[in-house]
Order: C-alpha cells, then structure tokens, then sequence
C-alpha cells in the first residue's frame, strides 16, 4: 500500500522544520500543520500533493509530474499497462527500445545537419528522448518478471511495422 499524502508530508517535516516550510513558501504555519494531517479530520486541509493527483488524474496530462521530477533532478517515467506484463511482451517491448533509439538518432542528426539545434529541435529531441526513457523503463520491468523462456518462440514483428 502507497503511503498517504499526508503521511509523506508528515516525513518531509521531520528533514525541514514546518515554520521554515511556510516561511519559503509565503504560508501560515497552521496551514502547514493541516496538510499533514489526514484529509478526514476536520482540520486537515487539501495539501499540495493530493491537489497535483487531482489535476493529473482529471487532465490525463503527466507532464506535470515530469515537470515536478524534472525540478528534482530525475524524469518520470510511466509504468506499463498491467501489473504483471505477459513474457510475450520481452520482444515487442525490446523492439520499441530499438525503434525509439533509432527514432531519437534520426532526430538528432536532422537537427545537427546545419551544426545548431533551433528551439523547435531541441523540443523534439527532447521528446523523443522521454519517449526512449519510457519504453526503455517498460522493457526493464518486463525483465523483471523474470520470464525469458518465450523470448525466441514470438515471431520478429513486420520490420515495415512501427511500434507505438
């Protein structure tokens, strides 16, 4: 089971002191106090963290969490559909690998053909590298399961076919 919002908070301010949580963030102390409490009581209060699932979970948009682990340092990756993905997906998942790297060098050499990257480009071949970082993530947990035994009884996928 996931931990709470609350709970998180509750652990975040025992690294840094709630009165200087609300001094940096322009907020009452009380109100710091309220988010780490449950959402149930009557003085808890809807805290940061449950507000950021809300508006992901109703926009369907995850760019806010790659923004928020952006500014962390690290990258969001979504897991794949499914909490135990069937062995047959090794292959197919292998391949998008492949297909998502070659995708992301034909980027980069169209944007380093005239020796410099405009915005645009350097927007594409971000994407594509987040792209590559998410598939890449999907081929590792189905490693994970463990299951190598049907890796070379799937046959290779149309090689005129690309994978999503």
């Amino acid at each position: 089971m996931t931990m709470q919002s609350h709970e998180l908070l509750r652990e975040v301010f025992q690294k840094v002191s709630p009165k200087q949580a609300a001094a940096e963030m322009g907020l009452s102390l009380s109100m710091i106090y309220k988010w780490a409490e449950p959402p149930a009581s009557t003085s808890g209060a809807a805290n940061p963290l449950d507000r950021v699932a809300v508006l992901v979970r109703c926009s369907g948009d995850h760019s806010i969490v790659q923004w928020i682990c952006h500014r962390a340092g690290g990258f969001y990756v979504r897991n794949p559909e499914g909490s135990h993905p069937h062995p047959l997906h090794l292959v197919p998942a292998m391949n998008s690998v492949v297909q998502e790297f070659a995708d992301l060098l034909s980027v980069m050499a169209a944007a380093a053909a005239d020796s410099q990257i405009t915005p645009a480009e350097s927007k594409s071949i971000c994407a594509r590298w987040e792209k590559l970082k998410s598939v890449t993530e999907e081929f590792v947990q189905c490693c994970e399961e463990g299951n190598f035994r049907d890796i070379k009884k799937v046959p290779p996928p149309n090689s005129n076919e690309r994978s999503k």
